[in-house]
């Protein structure tokens, strides 16, 4: 398959994203340098996307990140994101 025949939505950049990136740096889930993560967790959530998967570790995937992304989340009215590595979704039923 060609990446270009892939078919995909251009998610927008909205005030309510950057409100809830600031929101997540204000309350100290991860601090201002991650900004750029905030943003990859904002817009999923902002846009109800069931999944996010990541590698990264230190600031995404990471149980206490999570639970303070999610706090965040439902507290703004929105519904929690569940966070995952890509490892996690590799189906190992046919091995």
């Amino acid at each position: 398959m060609n990446v270009l025949d892939i078919d995909y939505e251009v998610i927008k950049l909205t005030d309510d994203v950057v409100s809830l990136v600031l929101e997540y740096i204000r309350e100290n889930v991860v601090g201002q340098t991650s900004y750029d993560d905030c943003l990859h967790i904002a817009i999923a959530t902002v846009s109800r996307l069931d999944l996010l998967v990541s590698w990264n570790f230190k600031h995404i995937v990471n149980i206490k990140r999570i639970r303070g992304y999610n706090g965040i989340n439902i507290k703004n009215g929105y519904p929690s994101i569940e966070i995952r590595s890509p490892k996690d979704l590799i189906d190992y039923e046919n091995d």
